[in-house]
C-alpha cells in the first residue's frame, strides 16, 4: 500500500490478527494525559472538606419537613442503645445473683429480663430503620426534583460546559450517596456514639480501676485511627475521581456507538476504557488495603484489651476484689466497646462520601442561570408575527463576534430565508429569536415587545421550531407529536401528521400512532424522525414558524411530498427558514445572505440572482457541484 499499513497482518500461522490502528500507542498516551488533566479538574469535586458545617446545615434543611419522624427515630435509637448497653450488666447480675447463689428462680428472672431487653432492642431498631428509610427516600426525592427543576432553568451555555456523564453522576450517584447517609448514618452515628459513651460509663461504674487499666489500649487505637483516617481520605478521593471519569466515558461511548463501529475504533476505545477501569481498580485496592490494616488492627487491639481484663480481672476475682459476674460483664463490655468504634470508622467513610456528594449537588443547585426572566417580565400577549432585529450584535465568547449589527424587519405572514456558509450566524439568529441566548448589543422584538422583557414561557409557547438535530423522546409516536401541545385531540394529531405526509408511514407501523419510537427515536429512520418533528411543531399551531435546516435529512422524493404541506402551513405565519435546498428558499419573501456575521445581501430570489453577488455565487457553485438547484447554507 502507498500509505499506512494493512489493517490485518498475518504471522504465518493462518490466523488473522485483530486490526490495530496506526499511532494507537500515541493516541492512548494522549488520552492518558487527558485522564490526568480531567482528574486534576475533578479534584475539588471529588472530595471537599472533612466536615463542612454549611453543607450539613443545607442537608438538614431538606430534613426539616420530617423533623417529627427524625425525633421519633432518635428516641427509638436512644431506647435501643440503652437496652443494648444494659445487656452485659444483666448477664453479670444473672451470674452473681443466680448462678453463684444457686437460685434458679432469680436466674430465670434475669434470663427473661435479658430476653425482653433483646426483643425491645429489636423492635426499636426495626421501627427506627423503617422511619429513616422513609425520610431518606423522601429527602432524596426532594433533592432530585430540585436538581431536575434547576437544570431546566439553566441556559444552553451551561450544558455546553458540562458533559452529560458528569451531570448524570450528580443526579444519580451523588444523590444515592446522600440517601445512604440519611437512611443509615444520621441515627447510626448517634447510636454508635451513644453506645460508646454508655459502655464507658457502665465500665467505670462497675469498677473504675479495671476500666482505667482497660483504657490503656486507647492510645494505640488513636494512632491506628488517625493513620487510617488520613490515608483513606486520599484513597476515597481517587476512587471518586476515577468513577466520575468512567461514568462520563461510558455515556459518551454508548451514545456514540454507531460512530465507533463505523470507524472500527472498538479496540482503541477498549484499551482506553481499560486504562480508566484499572485506575479505578487500583484506587479501590488501595482503599481495601487500608481497610485490611485498620479493621483487623481494631480486632487485635480489642483482643489485647480483653486479655488485660481477663488477666487483671481474674486476679481481682481470686482476691475477692471483683465478682465473677462483674468480670464477665467487663469482658462483654470490652468486646462491645470496639464495635461502635468500627461502626464510627465505617460511618466516616459514608460521611466523607456524603460531604463530597453534597458539595457537588449543592454546587450544581447554586449555579445561577445566566438567562432568566427579569423581575418585571410580562406575559407576551397573543402575537401577530412582527419580528425586528434592531442592530443586533452577539458573541458567544468575548472578542469573537458571531453577529455584527444585524438589522432586519419581518412582517406577519412573511417568509424569511437565511443563507450563508457554515458559521455565518444563521442558527444564532434563530437562537436569539427564541431567546436561548441574549443579545450582546441591540434588541430583538416581537410585535414591539423586547424578548428580554417577556417571560420565556410565554415567548416560546408561540414559536414552532424544527431543528436540524431531531430528537424524539421515549414513548409512542402520538406522545411525541403532542409534546408541544398536550391537550391536542387525536384528530388534531392525525391532521398534523397528514399535513406533513407522515400519516401514511405511521399507519404502516405495527401499532400505528401507538408505536414506541425507542430511545431517541432509534426505531425510526432519520427521515421519519425529522418528518415527525415537523408535525410536532405544526401541531403546536405557532404564530412564528422556525425551520433550521429541517429537511436536511429528508430525501428529495420525501421533501417533494411534504413541500405542498409546508407551503400551505406557512400561510399566515411568520416563517424563518434555514435550508440547504433551494426548493425551501426560492419562494421566500426575503432572503438574507450572511457572511461572517453581517448581512451582505437582502432581497427576493430573483432580485439576488440579478445582482450577481454572493447569493449568485453560492447558487452557481451548488449548480456546478451537484447538478441540482441548491443553495449552501
Amino acid at each position: 500500500m502507498a500509505k499506512g499499513k494493512s489493517s490485518q497482518t498475518s504471522k504465518g500461522d493462518g490466523q488473522v490478527r485483530h486490526p490495530v490502528p496506526l499511532l494507537t500507542d500515541k493516541l492512548l498516551e494522549k488520552r492518558r494525559e487527558r485522564i490526568s488533566v480531567l482528574m486534576s479538574d475533578e479534584e475539588e469535586d471529588a472530595l471537599g472538606k472533612a466536615y463542612d458545617g454549611r453543607l450539613v446545615r443545607r442537608l438538614f434543611d431538606y430534613n426539616r419537613p420530617y423533623l417529627r419522624r427524625l425525633f421519633a427515630a432518635i428516641l427509638l435509637m436512644t431506647l435501643a442503645a440503652l437496652l443494648s448497653v444494659s445487656g452485659p450488666w444483666i448477664i453479670g447480675q444473672a451470674i452473681d445473683d443466680g448462678i453463684r447463689t444457686g437460685n434458679l428462680e432469680v436466674l430465670r428472672t434475669w434470663a427473661l429480663i435479658y430476653l425482653g431487653a433483646a426483643l425491645g432492642e429489636f423492635v426499636f431498631n426495626r421501627q427506627r430503620i423503617a422511619i429513616m428509610a422513609f425520610v431518606g427516600t423522601k429527602v432524596v426525592a426532594d433533592i432530585r426534583s430540585d436538581l431536575f427543576r434547576h437544570l431546566h432553568r439553566l441556559s444552553l451555555t451551561f450544558f455546553n460546559r458540562y458533559s452529560v456523564g458528569r451531570l448524570m453522576s450528580r443526579l444519580i450517584s451523588d444523590v444515592g450517596v446522600l440517601q445512604d447517609f440519611i437512611t443509615w448514618s444520621i441515627t447510626g452515628l448517634f447510636r454508635s456514639v451513644f453506645i460508646l459513651i454508655g459502655i464507658i460509663l457502665a465500665m467505670l461504674s462497675l469498677n473504675w480501676k479495671l476500666a482505667l487499666i482497660t483504657f490503656a489500649v486507647l492510645p494505640l487505637m488513636a494512632v491506628l485511627t488517625n493513620y487510617w483516617r488520613v490515608r483513606v481520605r486520599q484513597a476515597y478521593r481517587a476512587t471518586r475521581q476515577r468513577l466520575s471519569l468512567i461514568n462520563g466515558y461510558l455515556n459518551e461511548s454508548i451514545g456514540g456507538i454507531r460512530v465507533t463501529k463505523s470507524f472500527t475504533r472498538e479496540l482503541l476505545n477498549l484499551r482506553y476504557f481499560d486504562d480508566l477501569n484499572h485506575s479505578y481498580l487500583n484506587a479501590n485496592i488501595e482503599a481495601t488495603r487500608l481497610s485490611a490494616i485498620f479493621f483487623p488492627g481494631v480486632d487485635f487491639i480489642g483482643t489485647i484489651a480483653t486479655a488485660i481484663v481477663v488477666g487483671v480481672g481474674g486476679y481481682m476475682v481470686l482476691n475477692d476484689a471483683l465478682t465473677a459476674g462483674t468480670l464477665v460483664a467487663f469482658v462483654l463490655y470490652v468486646e462491645r466497646f470496639f464495635d461502635p468504634i468500627r461502626e464510627l470508622a465505617q460511618r466516616y467513610n459514608t460521611f466523607q462520601a456524603a460531604m463530597a456528594a453534597s458539595e457537588r449537588v449543592f454546587e450544581l443547585l447554586d449555579t445561577a442561570p445566566d438567562l432568566t426572566d427579569t423581575s418585571d417580565a410580562k406575559l407576551l400577549p397573543e402575537i401577530e408575527g412582527y419580528v425586528d432585529f434592531d442592530h443586533v450584535s452577539f458573541s458567544y465568547k468575548d472578542n469573537e463576534p458571531v453577529l455584527i449589527d444585524v438589522d432586519l424587519h419581518v412582517k406577519p405572514g412573511q417568509r424569511l430565508a437565511l443563507v450563508g456558509e457554515t458559521g455565518a450566524g444563521k442558527s444564532t439568529i434563530i437562537r436569539l429569536l427564541t431567546r436561548l441566548f441574549d443579545v450582546t448589543e441591540g434588541a430583538v422584538r416581537i410585535d414591539g415587545h423586547n424578548v428580554q422583557e417577556v417571560t420565556k414561557t410565554s415567548l416560546r409557547s408561540q414559536l414552532g421550531i424544527v431543528l436540524q438535530d431531531t430528537f424524539l423522546f421515549g414513548g409512542t409516536i402520538e406522545d411525541n407529536l403532542r409534546y408541544g401541545r398536550l391537550e391536542a385531540t387525536k384528530e388534531e394529531v392525525i391532521a398534523a401528521a397528514v399535513a406533513v405526509g407522515a400519516d401514511e408511514f405511521i399507519r404502516k407501523l405495527p401499532n400505528g400512532y401507538m408505536t414506541d419510537v425507542g430511545e431517541g427515536g432509534v426505531n425510526l429512520s432519520v427521515g421519519q424522525r425529522q418528518i415527525l418533528s415537523f408535525a410536532r411543531a405544526l401541531l403546536a399551531d405557532p404564530r412564528i414558524l422556525i425551520l433550521d435546516e429541517a429537511t436536511s435529512s429528508v430525501d428529495t422524493a420525501t421533501e417533494m411530498q411534504i413541500q405542498v404541506a409546508i407551503e400551505k402551513l406557512m400561510e399566515g405565519r411568520t416563517s424563518f427558514v434555514i435550508a440547504h435546498r433551494l426548493s425551501t428558499i426560492i419562494n421566500s419573501d426575503i432572503i438574507i445572505v450572511l457572511h461572517k456575521g453581517r448581512i451582505v445581501e437582502k432581497g427576493s430570489h430573483e432580485e439576488l440572482l440579478a445582482k450577481k453577488g454572493r447569493y449568485f455565487q453560492l447558487y452557481s457553485m451548488q449548480w456546478v457541484q451537484s447538478g441540482a438547484i441548491e443553495v449552501v447554507s
